[in-house]
């Protein structure tokens, strides 16, 4: 096995990367995926199913506690924290499983082990047991991902200081946290915790919560942490941090004034940086821009033979374009379609409220010159939404004052996540609003609320 020739040859095995090597295995190829850790990369063993874990045992506790505006009588309710963290190891273990089966299904080879990129058309096993094997094929495809960027000033040291994968494992619950930045991470991170009751600190340099959402969106949920007793900080500037073995002192300005705040942890969620490193020949020269591999609409590098996908090619740097992305590269290198380049994406975020978008926000639009309209319907009008316990939030579509080509979609509510791919559809199919508003949508449910919104461009919105 020291010199094996594959028709395909996968560097990473999360969404990316066992999406292609299965593809691969699907169209009759001889595939091979090669990760440093376990199949379904960051994705799946430390970030988006582990988290989604922690997450669903944070708003069952909140119903608990909510119990009662149903009739019905819960008495105390409690919580060991250590299991809530077990049952998210559980979760992932258990999906592992389920892609290393994929593999022997599609007679994918799953190597545990981390690469190089040699050279052209070979791949040489650095780490692990079979370190030194070389691997041939004619289309190597780096799937590497990223890896959490850290502050320089405050260095993370799994204890105190940690980034969204040490915290997903932490051994005790805090006290008080301190989450820097104020993305999806970060805010997910803030619900999970203040549900269990930690005291939870959101510092954010941006004006807003969650920064790339639209900023009437980005109100709701500083108001919904507000009334959950998480504290937003917006606007800061971090002037310094220092670790001690009782806590973490932070010093920050907010307008000018100075002020100095002790806590048990830090989580920093200041966003990703390209895990590419060691995994390319420094001969082999592949074209980057700030550190992510350069490809072209075929996702080849500039070096022939040697393509990326997923978060490694930058933003959007979700797990769910990353698969799109990687399923392109491997129909496109072997002929069966004409790669696609992402254009139309979801955004999601799981904290509650949830929040998922697409397309523009009202912000770009307006920078964009584009006349548009707006059409907005609350879910304090959506029966489904009241009879749930979750009037909060609103459905806002941004179309094109001429066409009715939908621009943008932006939803935060319950649920918002399972909802917006019905929009993202609609952009997919070229759609209009009309076409939104003209589809008939089960009642009582909350997706009314999307052909409610589409309504509301027109003022023929019925329940507001």
């Amino acid at each position: 096995m020291s010199d094996t020739t594959y028709d395909l040859i996968v560097i990473g095995g999360g969404p990316g990367g066992y999406a292609a090597a299965i593809r691969a295995g699907q169209l009759g190829k001889k595939a091979a995926c090669v990760e440093m850790e376990r199949a379904g990369g960051t994705c799946l063993n430390w970030g988006c199913i582990p988290s989604k874990a922690l997450l669903k045992s944070a708003e069952l506790m909140a119903d608990l506690k909510k119990a009662e505006t149903f009739g019905i009588t819960v008495g105390s309710v409690t919580h060991d924290f250590a299991k809530v963290i077990e049952r998210s190891r559980g979760v992932a273990d258990q999906m592992a499983k389920g892609i290393e089966f994929l593999f022997k299904k599609n007679k994918v080879d799953y190597i545990v082990a981390k690469a190089t990129v040699a050279e052209v058309g070979k791949v040489e096993l650095i780490e692990g047991d079979r370190k030194g094997d070389v691997l041939k094929s004619e289309n190597i495809l780096i799937a590497t991902g990223c890896r959490a960027k850290q502050l320089p000033f405050l260095p993370v040291d799994g204890k105190r200081v940690m980034t969204s994968r040490e915290a997903l494992v932490m051994k005790e619950q805090p006290k008080s946290v301190a989450i820097i930045g104020s993305g999806a991470i970060g805010v997910e991170f803030a619900y999970f915790l203040n549900a269990f009751g930690t005291k939870v600190t959101i510092l954010e340099v941006m004006p807003q919560l969650v920064p790339v959402e639209d900023e009437e969106v980005a109100k709701v949920l500083e108001r919904a942490f507000k009334k959950q007793k998480i504290k937003s900080e917006l606007g800061i500037e971090i002037k310094s941090a220092g670790v001690s073995d009782e806590c973490v002192s932070i010093e920050y300005l907010k307008k000018g004034k100075t002020i100095n705040l002790d806590v048990d942890v830090v989580i920093q969620a200041v966003g990703v940086a390209a895990n590419l490193e060691g995994t390319v020949a420094d001969s082999l020269e592949l074209k980057t821009d700030r550190g992510f591999l350069v490809v072209d609409d075929r996702y080849e590098t500039n070096v022939e033979g040697i393509y990326a996908a997923g978060d490694i090619i930058g933003p959007p740097t979700l797990a769910h374009v990353a698969t799109f992305e990687a399923i392109q590269a491997v129909n496109g290198m072997f002929g069966v379609s004409q790669p696609r380049r992402v254009k139309n994406f979801p955004g999601c975020t799981y904290c509650q409220p949830q929040i998922a978008s697409t397309g523009m926000t009202e912000k770009q639009v307006v920078e964009s010159g584009i006349e548009f309209k707006i059409g907005k319907f609350p879910f304090a009008a959506s029966g489904k939404a009241v009879a749930s316990n979750a009037p909060d939030g609103f459905v806002k579509l941004i179309s094109d004052a001429s066409t009715g080509e939908i621009l943008g979609a932006h939803i935060i509510g319950n649920d918002a996540t399972e909802l917006i791919t019905e929009y993202c559809l609609a952009m997919e199919m070229e759609g209009t609003i009309d076409e939104i508003h003209n589809t008939i949508h089960a009642h009582p449910t909350l997706s009314e609320a999307l052909a409610e919104a589409a309504a509301a461009t027109h003022n023929e919105a019925i329940h507001i």
